[in-house]
């Protein structure tokens, strides 16, 4: 049997760009939900300010490349399932690389969803970063 991964997210980087993300948030925010969104944002701003191994950021990359791609797994077109394998590569980037999250990467995402969504329920984002970001490691 072969040594393929089924979901090797790492492998659509190369559909990455600042653009593509911009232009792909703006066509699907609403229909995405919030989650997601963040999640995105968290991750463009953590690759593009953090200061972390590049396998890291090739994880991220690799994640936002995934959900820029107008065709995965699970099309978008699915309501309340089509953006699951999206999150989950996002989740996934996320949780890799939560540690180098700071305060300001999260206050830049958390901008950028009110610019979008207006005044929003903290609520709908809050536990979606894991507890080790680096405003947590901070505080020990």
């Amino acid at each position: 049997m072969a040594n393929n991964k089924i979901l090797d997210f790492e492998a659509y980087r190369n559909n990455f760009s600042d653009s593509g993300l911009w232009e792909k948030i703006k066509q699907v925010a609403k229909k995405a939900g919030i989650k997601v969104v963040y999640a995105a944002l968290v991750l463009y701003y953590l690759a593009k300010d953090g200061d972390m191994p590049i396998k890291d950021k090739l994880k991220i990359y690799g994640a936002l490349g995934y959900f820029i791609l107008p065709i995965d797994m699970i099309p978008d077109s699915i309501i309340a399932l089509g953006f699951t394998d999206d999150f989950a590569a996002l989740a996934y980037a996320l949780y890799s690389a939560a540690r180098y999250v700071t305060p300001e990467i999260k206050a830049k995402a958390e901008k950028k969803l009110e610019e979008w969504f207006g005044n929003y329920d903290r609520a709908l984002i809050a536990g979606l970063l894991p507890a080790t970001t680096a405003d947590d490691n901070d505080q020990v």
